[in-house]
């Protein structure tokens, strides 16, 4: 594993020389991590270490893609990827350069990506008035600003190939706005704004682009955000009904999904009636 200047990190090609020797020694885990077969579709996940995106790797595994995943911890994304031929691409997108860095070590190991699924993201809990400068800047950048450099590293390749799909996971949070989670609100609204405009500028390119939105999910992500999901409702889903929900929407080439359904609920509210909205928000949060 190679250390880049900013921090960030990737598993630059293998020495043929060392090839078999490596594979012979290697963990059954880590087995098979060489380029992959150019007859297999090909997706790379980020946040593949756990949760969504470790859910929705299996998925795409169990479907007959070929893997290429990315996270901050290898060895757990050496779990995700156990029984089958993936490709380790341990990587910061926090780092200013992490994107570029994980999109150019991607394409070395792959002659194509046919799917990118943005799954790496972080919350914070906690009145926006005591959150730190630094932390605004964290959620912002991981959450939004190194999505968008990832998938425009990402998309001149789908475009020249006249195939593809982009597929980033939202948060009902950027539907609604989510009290006490301000800044994570915005950038998943952002993020939602960027993919309806993405999908436009793509028209008749053969790129497509998917926004998946769920709600709470059965994850490590809010003990990682410093507090626990405390609200009756709605219920938190697992990360394998998303993984699903995502498989689905890229199979029938979805520009939108929500897990689950009835979240699409809160945006028509809003639309049609936005007093009544705000008073519901204003009540339940």
């Amino acid at each position: 594993m190679t250390t880049t200047g900013s921090g960030s990190t990737y598993d630059p090609p293998a020495d043929p020389a060392r090839g078999a020797a490596a594979s012979a020694s290697a963990p059954a885990s880590a087995r098979g991590h060489g380029p992959p077969r150019t007859d297999r579709r090909v997706a790379l996940v980020t946040g593949a270490s756990s949760g969504i995106g470790a859910a929705t790797a299996r998925r795409f595994a169990a479907g007959g893609w070929q893997l290429l995943l990315s996270g901050r911890d290898r060895r757990r994304l050496e779990e995700t990827a156990a029984g089958t031929p993936a490709v380790l691409l341990p990587a910061d997108l926090a780092a200013p350069d992490g994107a570029r860095l994980l999109a150019q070590a991607a394409l070395r190991e792959s002659s194509r990506i046919d799917v990118l699924v943005a799954g790496a993201g972080i919350g914070w809990a906690g009145p926006f008035l005591s959150m730190p400068h630094t932390d605004i800047d964290r959620v912002l950048f991981l959450d939004l600003n190194a999505t968008l450099h990832l998938v425009r590293e990402v998309l001149p390749a789908m475009v020249a190939a006249g195939r593809g799909r982009v597929v980033l996971v939202g948060s009902v949070a950027g539907c609604v706005g989510v009290r006490e989670e301000a800044v994570y609100s915005a950038a998943k609204a952002g993020l939602a704004a960027f993919a309806e405009a993405l999908r436009q500028e793509l028209r008749g390119t053969g790129v497509g682009v998917t926004l998946v939105v769920p709600g709470p999910v059965e994850t490590g992500f809010f003990t990682r955000r410093g507090r626990p999901y405390h609200r009756a409702h709605p219920r938190p889903t697992s990360p394998g009904r998303v993984a699903a929900a995502v498989w689905d929407a890229v199979s029938q080439a979805r520009d939108d999904t929500y897990v689950p359904g009835w979240l699409t609920l809160p945006a028509r509210v809003r639309a049609l009636a936005p007093n009544l909205y705000r008073t519901l928000l204003n009540r339940f949060g």
